[in-house]
């Protein structure tokens, strides 16, 4: 299946890879094919540089899904959100509290203002809550999601259970045990771990310390099983016939380990592979410039000793690019032994700037599909 297939008949398409490899662009030029098709696309994106996320409509940055005007003639739609990590954990916890009083006093919770701010850090965990939130609403016929550069690659594929693991069961009654027992046996404290645990806590940070970590765990502990639903749905949802994985990479050493590693930890997890692009790939002819159809008989003539230092200049500029593209192509071909030789593997030759607008969106996206119209 090549990628013309993927953006016709998927419905969740994410772009993993090293950061600075080109995810966000490859993810717009993507979503974009998917418009041309006629299919109405979000591409969800995660902190983009400026201008290309000007160039895709988000001047307003925020949770709000912004429309991109593609023309009458494209029968599509473009939608284009760029992740709020504060204001998504925020949303998260209005949709999965019981009622709007449960909601409010986890707001104002101090523990849980500070705990947010961690979490709200977390961009690849946000990343999937958001995700879970616009698929389930079934507005989109194609979601792209251009995931976070990571440090660790395994961050993005297990952070849908962060909180679930934050929130087990067996922590929050820990937590609660001492609260609970005192109800019990009237202010008496027992001498279970969690209970010296408490008095020493209590020793240092005092008594409102702990009231306010018994609110935050009492109040969190009816949310647990809707943060396990969304586990289990988010996880259910990366292994869907419907979703297939793009990796994306750049020929160098760093980028393609990791892309390496993604292909080995999505097969693992019963993860679909669509497609490995490389990105930034150089081209070399395997001949020099024509120096005399650049130069012209007359300008050699008219300062040879110029004319022999520049064409020596381009011939060792030459030789440089050939090896910089057999260096590129050795990195390709391990790409393409990692995958196994049965995942199609798309070169995206290196472009003269960078992608900032939709004029140079539309040539990466020609590189892509090479210049084949989503629309036939």
């Amino acid at each position: 299946m090549n990628l013309l297939d993927l953006v016709r008949t998927r419905k969740l398409l994410v772009c993993v890879g090293a950061g600075g490899v080109g995810k966000t662009t490859t993810a717009a030029s993507l979503a974009l094919a998917g418009a041309l098709a006629g299919r109405r696309v979000l591409v969800l994106t995660i902190d983009p540089a400026r201008r290309l996320a000007n160039s895709l409509g988000l001047r307003e940055f925020g949770n709000t899904e912004v429309r991109i005007d593609l023309g009458p003639e494209v029968g599509g739609q473009l939608w284009a959100m760029m992740l709020d990590p504060p204001s998504t954990m925020d949303d998260l916890i209005q949709r999965v509290a019981k009622d709007a009083a449960t909601r409010d006093a986890i707001y104002a919770n101090k523990i849980y203002r500070n705990i947010a701010g961690s979490f709200s850090g977390s961009q690849e965990y946000m990343a999937t809550e958001r995700l879970y939130d616009v698929y389930a609403s079934d507005r989109y016929d194609l979601i792209v999601l251009d995931t976070p550069p990571v440090k660790n690659a395994l961050d993005f594929l297990e952070s849908p259970g962060r909180m679930t693991r934050f929130l087990d069961g067996q922590v929050i009654r820990w937590f609660l045990t001492p609260y609970e027992e005192e109800k019990v046996f009237g202010k008496r404290l027992l001498m279970g771990t969690s209970a010296v645990v408490y008095r020493l806590l209590g020793h240092i940070f005092g008594r409102e310390f702990l009231d306010e970590l018994s609110a935050f765990f009492t109040l969190f502990r009816d949310l647990y099983e809707g943060f396990r639903e969304r586990h289990e749905a988010v996880g259910g949802l990366f292994s869907a016939d419907s979703t297939t994985f793009v990796v994306v990479s750049a020929p160098t050493d760093p980028s393609v380990e990791v892309a390496r590693f993604f292909l080995h930890e999505l097969r693992a997890r019963s993860c679909r592979i669509g497609a490995v692009i490389v990105n930034q790939v150089h081209r070399a002819s395997p001949t020099p410039p024509d120096v005399d159809a650049l130069l012209g008989p007359a300008a050699r003539a008219a300062d040879p000793v110029f004319a022999a230092r520049l064409i020596a200049r381009i011939g060792a500029a030459h030789r440089r690019l050939r090896e910089v593209a057999q260096m590129d192509q050795q990195r390709v071909l391990e790409l393409k032994r990692a995958s196994g030789g049965v995942v199609p593997l798309r070169e995206v030759p290196r472009m003269a700037s960078e992608v900032h607008d939709l004029q140079s969106l539309a040539t990466l996206h020609g590189a892509l599909f090479d210049n084949v119209d989503p629309r036939l």
